[in-house]
């Protein structure tokens, strides 16, 4: 339990982390941003295969197959469905931002940025608690790696946008630590649930995986596909993978 507990920590303190950077670093460039969103995703690609599909196939018993796929579609559905509540943070940037005038817009801004990390990132801090449910350590906190160096990133990203709009550096920090503690939470609700219920397991460590690949998919690689970088963050991509790979290795 100490271990989980840390690691929640670790992956929602991953995006207060990235905040402080953006706070210090308030003109980040696409380029830097992109790269290190690719390999955040190559890492995450790498743990959610390793870590939570291949987990959930040699534990599903005979309908090992279709729990996992059920489990992974699942995973990924229920993401799109929230997108299409409260859209990620990529969607809300350019046209969007400068539509209405900071000033009459600034509490609505807040509310749909505070509601489209915490939607998104519940999920993500979900898959890593589900991952200590196999009883694989090394296994579980390679997951959680990857969710953390993804929300780095994103902890970056989100800063800006909000002192654009006029909010004190004290407000935006103590938003950027919510959107943490709300991961802290995913983390320890998804742990609890699988050490409730083993049986359910195989299908909660595909939905998880399937969680992570929409993230994926949907979210990172079109970013970082965004601004002219996508030879460097295809490589960074794969760098990311077999970074995952040799910690899965040397680990495991």
């Amino acid at each position: 339990m100490q271990m989980v507990l840390l690691t929640a920590l670790g992956v929602g303190g991953a995006t207060v982390i990235g905040a402080a950077i953006g706070f210090a670093f308030r003109e980040i460039s696409h380029r830097f941003s992109d790269i290190v969103l690719a390999l955040a995703a190559g890492v995450m690609l790498a743990a959610s295969v390793i870590g939570l599909i291949l987990p959930s196939l040699e534990g599903g018993g005979a309908f090992a197959l279709p729990v996992t796929v059920a489990g992974i579609f699942c995973g990924a559905l229920c993401l799109n469905l929230l997108d299409h509540v409260v859209p990620h943070l990529h969607r809300l940037s350019g046209a969007d931002q400068e539509a209405h005038p900071a000033h009459t817009a600034e509490i609505d801004k807040v509310l749909l940025f505070v509601a489209a990390i915490a939607i998104h990132n519940l999920p993500e801090g979900i898959a890593a608690g589900v991952g200590f449910g196999t009883g694989d350590v090394a296994g579980a906190v390679t997951v959680a790696l990857g969710i953390a160096l993804q929300n780095i990133p994103e902890g970056m990203v989100v800063i800006a946008p909000m002192l654009a709009v006029g909010m004190s550096r004290g407000r935006t920090f103590g938003i950027a630590l919510l959107t943490g503690i709300i991961e802290v939470i995913g983390t320890l609700l998804g742990y609890f649930a699988v050490s409730i219920s083993t049986a359910v397991l195989p299908f909660a460590l595909a939905f998880a995986g399937g969680t992570m690949l929409y993230v994926i998919s949907d979210e990172m690689i079109p970013e970082t596909h965004a601004h002219g970088s996508e030879r460097g963050a295809t490589y960074a991509l794969l760098a990311g993978f077999c970074l995952m790979l040799a910690l899965t290795h040397y680990l495991g």
